[in-house]
C-alpha cells in the first residue's frame, strides 16, 4: 500500500480519523476529507506526520455537488489519482418515521447516501480512480439486520448505500476496481454520544453482544485496511459485518 492515495471522507474524529491513521502507518498519502472545525483535522494531519507518515486535509461538505467537484479536482492537481476511496461520512437521525419531516430526510439521504455515490461516480466517470483500486463504504448493520425503533431513517440511508455497493463491484470491474462495503454495529465514537440513551441503557444493550462490549475505532479501521489491502485482492461485492456477535442473538 505504500506511496498510494487515498481519500477519506469524515475523516477528522471517529471511525474516519482511525481509518486515516492506519492508511498513514502502511505507508499510504492520505487526504483527509472533513467538514466543519479544521482544528480535529490540522491535529490528526499533526499526529500522522509526527509518525512519519504523509497527510493533507481538505475541508468539503460531501453532501455539496458543487464543492465536492472542486474538492476532487483540488486533491487530482496535487497527486494526480486515487487508488483508494473511504466514503466513511455520515450521520444519524434519531425520530420514529412518522415524525420526521422532508427536511430531515433530504438532509440525511444527502450525506449518507448522496455524497458517496455522487463522489465515487465522479471519480470513475472521470478516470481519476485507477485500475486496480479499491473502494469501501461504510454502511451499518443497521442497513441490514438490526432494525429498532427510531432508527428507520439511518437504516434507509446505509442499505441503499450497501445496494449500491455491490452495483459498483459489478460495474467498475472491467477496469479492475473493487467495491465492498463495511458493517459496523455500535461503535464508541462522538455520534454514539449523540444519540439518546443512557448509560443504563447502554449497558443493557451491550447484553446483546456475544462480545459483551461496543466496538472501538480501530478495530473497524483494521477491517476496513484489510478491504483495501492486497490481501483482499479476490474479493470484491462483499458486506462485511463487524458486530461484535450481535447480529447471532
Amino acid at each position: 500500500m505504500e506511496k498510494k492515495v487515498a481519500v477519506v471522507t469524515g475523516a477528522s474524529r471517529g471511525i474516519g480519523a482511525a481509518i486515516a491513521r492506519e492508511l498513514a502507518k502502511a505507508g499510504m498519502y492520505v487526504v483527509i476529507n472533513y467538514c466543519g472545525s479544521e482544528e480535529k483535522a490540522q491535529e490528526l494531519k499533526t499526529e500522522i506526520e509526527q509518525n512519519g507518515g504523509e497527510a493533507s486535509i481538505y475541508k468539503c461538505d460531501v453532501s455539496d455537488n458543487v464543492a465536492c467537484k472542486e474538492f476532487i479536482g483540488n486533491v487530482i492537481a496535487e497527486y494526480g489519482h486515487l487508488d483508494v476511496l473511504v466514503n466513511n461520512a455520515g450521520i444519524s437521525n434519531t425520530k420514529p418515521l412518522h415524525f420526521i419531516s422532508e427536511e430531515e430526510y433530504e438532509k440525511v439521504l444527502a450525506v449518507n447516501t448522496k455524497a458517496p455515490i455522487f463522489l465515487t461516480n465522479l471519480l470513475y466517470k472521470r478516470k481519476k480512480i485507477k485500475k486496480n483500486a479499491s473502494i469501501v463504504f461504510m454502511s451499518s448493520l443497521a442497513g441490514l439486520y438490526t432494525f429498532t425503533p427510531a432508527n428507520g431513517l439511518y437504516s434507509l440511508s446505509k442499505g441503499a448505500i450497501t445496494s449500491y455497493s455491490k452495483s459498483c463491484a459489478v460495474e467498475f470491474a472491467v477496469r479492475g476496481i473493487r467495491s465492498n462495503s463495511v458493517h459496523p454495529s455500535m461503535v464508541n465514537t462522538d455520534l454514539k454520544m449523540k444519540l439518546s440513551f443512557s448509560e443504563e441503557d447502554y449497558k443493557k444493550d451491550m447484553q446483546k453482544y456475544l462480545l459483551k462490549r461496543y466496538a472501538e475505532p480501530f478495530e473497524i479501521a483494521y477491517a476496513v485496511i484489510f478491504l483495501l489491502s492486497d490481501a483482499a485482492s479476490y474479493i470484491t461485492g462483499h458486506t462485511l459485518i463487524i458486530d461484535g456477535g450481535r447480529s447471532l442473538k
